[in-house]
């Protein structure tokens, strides 16, 4: 209903974290807890279906070393084909290690890598500017190298996590590189809002004027 009234689309949503309170941050790649992962993923796709979202972002959780890597691909080939069949893309994005220091997925390298054992056309990554900034930097290098595996990118200011118009990374250039790559679908502003909201958003007509090609 919110959706219709805003007259807006539904580009895509998480898998539920699990056990937030215990510190849990998602459940893919947790050896021995396949099964409540995947109940996490049918449950994110029949949402996303009934909201003709495009895509479901299947969070890894905490761990490391081949027990949970195992455990990651084999249950995002589970979701990959029961995607497949609806037509929604399935991503997958590491989380810097200053937010996120026991984050499974840690890397752009390390997500693909993930991407190409899988070996499913609709798994692809979720670059958040954010992110592969705190942990990797090189942004713009790293985006054109990767283009192919993106099927989502996501920004905020670095490193405190606010509107684009402030912090360390220059998104003038970003935004003008995202262009001239030929990105055609929707950004994702996921950022900590200032205290009033008009206060948070001048930075999309400013971006606009400054990213026109």
């Amino acid at each position: 209903a919110a959706l219709l009234e805003a007259g807006l689309p539904m580009l895509g949503l998480n898998t539920r974290r699990g056990d937030v309170a215990k510190g849990e941050n998602g459940l893919a790649a947790l050896p021995g807890r396949e099964d409540e992962a995947r109940e996490t993923i049918d449950e994110a796709l029949s949402y996303a279906s009934a909201v003709s979202a495009g895509a479901v972002h299947v969070m890894a959780g905490n761990g490391s070393g081949a027990a949970a890597q195992a455990s990651f691909v084999s249950n995002l080939i589970y979701a990959t084909r029961k995607a497949q069949q609806i037509g929604i893309t399935i991503l997958i994005e590491p989380l810097n290690r200053h937010d996120a220091p026991d984050y499974f997925l840690r890397t752009t390298d390390q997500a693909i890598d993930v991407i190409r054992e899988v070996g499913s056309s609709n798994l692809k990554l979720m670059f958040d500017c954010y992110h592969v900034a705190r942990t990797e930097g090189d942004i713009t290098t790293r985006m054109t190298r990767l283009l192919a595996d993106i099927g989502h990118i996501q920004f905020a200011s670095v490193p405190d996590r606010g509107p684009p118009d402030e912090g360390e990374l220059c998104y003038a250039h970003v935004f003008k590189h995202v262009l001239k790559l030929g990105w055609q679908l929707p950004l994702g502003a996921e950022y900590k809002p200032r205290p009033h909201s008009d206060q948070s958003t001048p930075w999309i007509t400013h971006f606009r004027a400054l990213s026109s090609p």
